[in-house]
């Protein structure tokens, strides 16, 4: 046997053998035979507790049932998990975090995936015994990005779990004790006077509608419906490849055609494409490090496509702003191109169009109010962002049946794209692309265009390039814990990089607050980090041309209109700046 063999169990579950790694729980050693044990506070890795006991099973030998999630195996364990009397002690377990539960299923935000509800029918809860049908609703919509109602809590701690490890901001915990336990920040205060980043992690964290995304469709409606507007929209890269879900899709599967043909029929003048404007922020990126590169400017350089990321380096780690590339994010900069560029060309005032741009982000909803992105001529780039769950209702609401849609095609205006572009919706998708244009820029046409080390699912990455002159030393983190992590060796001198980029959700944008929601089931069990990385890379082999700044369109402005990349007319509508941020605790 090899010395670091890990010892083998033998177990029965359910009268079949089981054999598994030493330190395996129950539940994960059920589902390697495929038996499903219901969870409700459980997620891999993130909320391990056993708090909500429906995980509960029957163990020979204990005096009691225990929580599945959390009782590791053990030689000649026997373990039953559907008896009379786990069946019996779920039940009434749900019946009673129900009974503390506001339950107006029809009109939640959260009805056709509420695991709560789906939980309750699996189970047979026919109806709740103990039923609160006075309790009113706790609304707390202070945050831009998200509302909060407190009387749909069940005390999980998903969200905080999520808050605490996952990101490490940690402005959410429980609140008292016993019967006066609630989910809150410190001293009760609201959401929008705290350091929240507004990643919206913990919103896909959990599994009720106690935390939604603040719902802008009406406002899109509105402006759809209103004949002196010119409405234009942009979904964000890593959308093509999660919308699907909402709509009955696996996982991974890449919809833009049908997509763009669903945009066009929910009315909008104009259906555009922010992979467009991923490539101006790779050329206007790729010019700033070079210039940093050469020219003695700061380094570290440090992307700043995240606006979570952004909030979090502004309250928590302010001495780095001037580390920070001046580059607006591809949603400012679609929106500082249509209110600049596009309404010069088609004549039309750039106060009557309403940029709707659709992203995996519910930080974005907070970045569109940012006064750092207004314009010289008085409008902020971007009037509306709405998240995918949020097109997926307005597909929902129209009629349209997504599925038969037929593919179409992005307005070329602003809608011709590259590979690189694709790709910037996974973690390192950002530093790949940039590596494509800055290599060229300094080897010549000859260097490669991939970049295969700073791909993967690590949180953190690391990587040297040798380029004529010098070795360009890389690191991507993913997910605001792993920043941290990064960021503190680089001001411990443990280590040296010339470009760091960092993405506030952990995956990138594909796993962003603002996607579709998946049961625990899935999100414990199944990568989708890894599936809808995939379809995007994917996308990025098919595409003909795969630097960014190959891309015609944009070839075509800077030589009309913006002039060369990182010049005067280009830095004033494509850059901003940063400022340290109060922050809220004391």
């Amino acid at each position: 046997m090899a010395l670091n063999a890990v010892k083998q169990v033998n177990l029965k579950i359910n009268g079949l053998d089981v054999c598994v790694p030493e330190g395996t729980t129950i539940l994960e050693a059920a589902r390697s035979v495929g038996i499903r044990i219901p969870t409700l506070c459980f997620l891999k890795n993130i909320n391990e507790i056993g708090a909500c006991r429906i995980c509960v099973v029957e163990v020979e030998g204990a005096r009691s049932l225990v929580a599945s999630c959390v009782y590791p195996v053990s030689e000649g364990m026997v373990v039953r998990t559907n008896t009379e009397k786990v069946r019996h002690s779920r039940q009434l377990t749900l019946e009673l975090i129900m009974s503390n539960h506001r339950m107006d299923c029809l009109t939640c935000a959260r009805n056709s995936h509420c695991e709560l509800l789906a939980l309750a029918n699996e189970l047979r809860i026919d109806a709740v015994r103990y039923a609160n049908d006075q309790l009113p609703p706790q609304i707390e919509d202070s945050a831009l990005h998200l509302v909060r109602d407190n009387s749909k809590c069940i005390l999980c701690r998903r969200c905080t779990a999520t808050c605490h490890k996952v990101q490490q901001v940690a402005v959410i915990s429980p609140n008292e004790r016993g019967f006066k336990t609630h989910i809150a920040c410190a001293y009760d205060r609201d959401l929008g006077e705290v350091d929240c980043v507004s990643c919206g992690q913990c919103v896909v964290a959990c599994p009720t509608g106690a935390l939604t995304v603040r719902d802008d469709t009406e406002k899109v409606w509105a402006a759809l419906d209103d004949p002196a507007k010119h409405v234009v929209v942009a979904p964000a890269p890593a959308v093509r490849v999660t919308l699907g879900e909402c709509l009955g899709m696996p996982i991974g599967t890449n919809v833009e055609g049908k997509l763009a043909t669903a945009l066009r029929r929910l009315g909008f003048d104009r259906v555009f494409d922010v992979d467009t404007a991923a490539d101006f922020t790779i050329v206007e990126e790729g010019t700033e490090f070079l210039d940093r590169l050469q020219n003695g400017g700061v380094l570290p350089m440090i992307t700043s496509c995240s606006p979570g990321w952004i909030r979090y380096c502004e309250l928590h780690q302010p001495d780095l702003i001037p580390n920070l590339s001046s580059c607006k994010s591809p949603q400012q900069m679609f929106g500082s191109l249509v209110k600049t560029y596009y309404a010069e060309k088609e004549g039309i005032d750039p106060r009557d169009i309403v940029v709707v741009s659709v992203m995996p982000c519910t930080a974005k909803k907070y970045e569109v109010q940012r006064e750092e992105m207004r314009l010289a001529n008085g409008c902020l780039p971007v009037d509306i962002s709405i998240t995918t769950r949020e097109l997926s209702s307005m597909i929902k609401r129209a009629g349209l049946l997504f599925d038969h849609l037929p593919d179409g095609e992005f307005d070329e205006a602003l809608g011709v794209s590259t590979g690189a572009a694709a790709i910037f919706g996974a973690t390192g998708g950002v530093m790949e692309a940039a590596l494509r244009t800055v290599a060229v820029k300094l080897a010549g046409v000859g260097m490669q265009v991939d970049f295969h080390e700073v791909r993967g699912l690590e949180g953190i990455k690391e990587a040297g390039y040798c380029l004529p002159g010098r070795t360009v030393r890389v690191a991507v983190a993913s997910g605001l814990s792993n920043a941290k992590k990064l960021l503190d060796r680089v001001k411990k001198g443990e280590a040296h990089y010339d470009f760091i980029e960092i993405m506030g959700c952990p995956g990138g944008c594909i796993n962003g607050g603002g996607q579709p929601t998946q049961p625990a089931d899935v999100r414990s069990f199944t990568d989708l980090v890894k599936l809808r990385s995939e379809a995007l890379y994917s996308q990025d082999v098919r595409t003909q041309l795969r630097r960014s700044h190959e891309n015609p369109v944009l070839q075509q402005i800077y030589q009309e209109y913006l002039g060369k990349p990182g010049g005067h007319r280009a830095h004033e509508i494509l850059h901003t700046h940063y400022a340290p941020m109060r922050k809220y605790r004391t």
